[in-house]
């Protein structure tokens, strides 16, 4: 424990230095410059604390029951975990302005608003302005702009996306783009924050989330007979530290969710419970929907350690699938039955946007963008295959497909966004593949290189090799070694 302290010290100064330098959402380089430091500053830490005198499972996990000794582990993950997030609460967010969007979501939904109904700066909506959102417009002031479909063409998407120096908000022409449930996340906690916090409840929130993160992979992890201890690695990690609680990102409860669904179909919860999880998940960001195959595989272990059978396996499966589908249509149902179509709010612009040299910019150093897009879908649905198909002996345990289906999403699609890696970076933390968190730092670098190509395909690139590398040597390492065929006895005369 007085080693993780000192560990957790030492990171807590260091992204302490790292949010000083202020916001780098206009100075993308300052942004790569300071997130690959706390990246190698945490690599080194973690490889200290791990492989320095580090005690092992059974000397650190302690007992599996729920005893005030099993506890003790977990306390000091979250402890340790609140105490390097705490940096990221005294800084404005450092990385983007999307809890502005955060904050103006949820205070038009307080108003009995629908949020997919009306763009920010429409003068419908002027009564909720005030000088944190709106530094450059008035209550009483007329704004010019009225919500309007899109352009069709990607040019007037990206004229439309141009942010406005009368509101911090990102993209105030654009209707949000967010799913449901997330915005139920954005209501709830502007419901307990002043206007004049701003974004300062969204950043709390994030952290809460991150920390309750950290002790579910411990819990996850002790379950497993592994180090509760190794659930740091999530907490520690810079993603973490400066897109959760700093950048208070909404990715940090799909990262919950995914976690809590896979204990749930570990402990071999209700089918319900676990495509409920998944569904939820799902409805605060779509791109949950890759990790479901995850958790229909086509065989079922039941609670007593008994095979269900295929046929068992593919009823819960059916279950489990048809109960995150649902729900998510569940949830948008009541918004479509109040504003229609409109429900996709800027999903389409967002993508129109996004279509640029960075989609799928890995692929497209070799194919064309439009075989690329096909090739990246193959590619994903080879990987889903394998997840409801493939994995014999393995499907009481959802964590390694997932995580392979939104590391095959991210690997894809490339995005350049660093907070979408989230949910894998605590994946690969329950299932022990830290060469995955190369696909964070990849988001990183994409991030603070974007315009710049080709520094996005060029970093996912690395991140491939990097896991294709360490898993060559894993495998290796656990193959056998070759019998060596004993010597023929000596000749006699």
């Amino acid at each position: 424990m007085r080693r993780a302290a000192r560990a957790t010290a030492i990171l807590t100064v260091t992204y302490l230095g790292v949010l000083s330098v202020g916001n780098t959402d206009s100075r993308r380089w300052l942004y790569l410059l300071v997130s690959l430091s706390a990246w190698i500053a945490f690599g080194l830490v973690a490889r200290w604390f791990f492989h320095v005198g580090r005690p092992g499972p059974a000397d650190d996990a302690g007992p599996a029951d729920d005893t005030p000794a099993a506890r003790r582990p977990l306390l000091a993950v979250a402890s340790l975990a609140l105490v390097v997030q705490l940096p990221g609460l005294f800084f404005p967010p450092a990385s983007s302005t999307d809890l502005n969007r955060y904050v103006w979501d949820g205070r038009v939904q307080l108003d009995g608003v629908d949020p997919y109904r009306y763009v920010p700066f429409d003068d419908r909506l002027a009564h909720l302005r005030d000088p944190i959102l709106f530094p450059g417009l008035r209550p009483d002031e007329a704004s010019g702009v009225t919500t309007e479909p899109l352009p069709a063409d990607r040019e007037g998407v990206l004229e439309y996306a141009r942010n406005d120096a009368r509101s911090p908000i990102s993209r105030p022409r654009f209707l949000t783009p967010y799913p449901p449930v997330a915005e139920a996340y954005y209501a709830a906690v502007s419901a307990v924050t002043p206007w004049s916090w701003g974004s300062k409840g969204f950043q709390v929130s994030g952290a809460l989330l991150a920390v309750a993160t950290s002790v579910l992979v411990a819990r996850y992890l002790r379950s497993r007979g592994r180090d509760p201890f190794q659930a740091l690695v999530w907490a520690w990690s810079p993603t973490v530290v400066l897109e959760a609680g700093n950048g208070g990102h909404v990715d940090v409860l799909v990262a919950l969710l995914i976690v809590l669904a896979v204990m749930a179909a570990v402990h071999r919860r209700a089918a319900l419970v676990v495509g409920g999880l998944v569904g939820l998940a799902a409805a605060v960001k779509l791109t949950p929907f890759v990790v479901l195959p995850a958790f229909t595989p086509w065989r079922f272990t039941r609670g007593d350690g008994s095979p269900a059978g295929v046929w068992g396996g593919i009823r819960r499966s059916l279950v489990v699938g048809l109960t995150a589908i649902g729900l998510v249509v569940l949830v948008y149902l009541p918004h479509y039955l109040a504003v229609g179509p409109a429900i996709k709010g800027s999903l389409d612009g967002y993508l129109a946007e996004e279509g640029g040299e960075n989609r799928a910019s890995l692929l497209t150093l070799v194919l064309p963008l439009p075989v690329a897009n096909v090739v990246a879908v193959v590619v994903c649905l080879g990987v889903a295959a394998w997840a409801v198909l493939g994995r014999r002996g393995r499907e009481d345990d959802p964590a390694l497909p997932a995580l392979y289906l939104y590391g095959a999403l991210l690997l894809t699609t490339t995005p350049v966004l660093a907070w979408y890696s989230l949910p894998l970076v605590a994946l690969a933390v329950m299932v022990g593949r830290p060469e995955w968190l190369a696909l964070a730092v990849a988001g990183c670098c994409a991030y603070g290189g974007h315009g710049a190509y080709p520094a996005t395909p060029v970093a996912y690139a690395a991140a491939l090799l990097v896991i294709y590398l360490v898993t060559v040597r894993r495998i290796r390492r656990r193959r056998p070694p070759a019998a060596t065929p004993p010597r023929p006895a000596p000749r006699t005369t």
